[in-house]
């Protein structure tokens, strides 16, 4: 982070987190309130680390770390913002033909389970299907590696497809809420398809959610889908990977009750959209060769990739049966890509 963004989110927060001196002691100032919060997430030490780094009690941080990441949700809530209209929502779809050419695309989706530690007096709640206690951080990206909406905090047991089904982006898509713009012509053809999300196997096919055909098909059209589908939604694994290689908050198990780790997840997505959205700071949280690349066919790795993504797991994948409806939609992408929206490199992947 620059130092300038630095100073930028001093001013922002300290309306809200400044502290008066008593007669007994100096107030720690919203510097360096600011600085062991962004340490914390960065690092993912623990307090009683942070106690030995810093000279500031575990009892002190633990109540600062909340009350800054509490307060930067509130000043940096403008970071992510979902279009709410036809000329938004074609906005990023074009970005995301291209960018990743994939047309009518309004977004990648996937979703991880983040760690945390076992919580009282709920714990069944929150064990997933691979017996680890967490929280699930459901995001829809643009084709630029930024959230267009975070879901935070659904219990780990709840089934993969329940996740969705629990959030407003699943509410306003599904009652024709969202803004989309209506069916149209993929380009340069008189194939007529509504605007989706690309997604994965953990997720049920619709008409605006589209997925994989099953992995064990032979059929070359549908492994072209699943390619073109595939290198699309690679974005959203791409945002997860910068994320938790930077703020490695992510990487081990939050030793917190769901709901703080809730509230570290959504500074963590809101300050990726902050340091994206700044020329001075996003030259180094994301440089050159961040990202996966994949020019021509030819994919080359992001250098997050060498990392993982440490404690976050995926969403189980669930067999589905699909509607004839959300099939057909699919199906007319499948000849789309493999007739006058082919690119020439698509073959070398089958």
């Amino acid at each position: 982070m620059s130092s300038a963004d630095f100073e930028k989110l001093i001013r922002l927060i300290a309306p809200k987190v400044a502290k008066k001196d008593t007669k007994f002691r100096s107030a720690i100032p919203v510097a360096e309130r600011l600085a062991i919060t962004l340490r914390f997430l960065a690092t993912g030490d623990s307090f009683s680390s942070l106690d030995y780094l810093t000279g500031v009690s575990k009892q002190s941080i633990s109540s600062i770390v909340m009350d800054v990441c509490r307060t930067l949700i509130q000043v940096l809530k403008s970071c992510i913002k979902l279009p709410s209209t036809p000329q938004e929502w074609t906005a990023v779809a074009a970005y995301f033909e291209r960018r990743w050419q994939f047309p009518h695309c309004i977004g990648a989706m996937d979703g991880k389970h983040v760690e945390i530690e076992c919580p009282p007096n709920s714990v069944s709640d929150f064990i997933n299907y691979k017996g680890f206690f967490s929280i699930v951080l459901l995001a829809l990206v643009d084709a630029n590696y930024n959230f267009l909406f975070v879901d935070i905090g659904c219990q780990g047991r709840i089934s993969d497809g329940g996740v969705f089904k629990h959030t407003k982006l699943h509410t306003l898509l599904n009652s024709k809420q969202l803004g989309l713009p209506n069916i149209a012509p993929l380009q340069n053809s008189n194939l007529l398809a509504p605007y989706v999300i690309v997604a994965d196997d953990a997720f049920a096919l619709n008409e605006n959610v589209m997925k994989p055909y099953s992995h064990q098909s032979s059929e070359v059209q549908k492994r072209i889908f699943n390619y073109r589908l595939s290198t699309a939604r690679r974005v959203v694994e791409n945002v997860f990977g910068i994320c938790s290689s930077t703020f490695r908050i992510l990487r081990k198990p939050m030793l917190l009750h769901p709901e703080k780790a809730a509230i570290v997840t959504m500074t963590v997505t809101l300050l990726h959209n902050f340091l994206r959205a700044s020329e001075l700071s996003n030259s180094s949280y994301c440089p050159p060769g961040t990202f996966d690349v994949d020019v021509n066919g030819e994919y080359v790795p992001g250098l997050w990739r060498k990392q993982g993504n440490g404690s976050l797991l995926s969403l189980q994948n669930v067999p589905r049966r699909a509607k004839d409806q959300a099939k057909a939609v699919r199906e007319t992408f499948t000849e789309y890509f493999n007739g006058i929206g082919s690119v020439p490199w698509q073959h070398k992947h089958l």
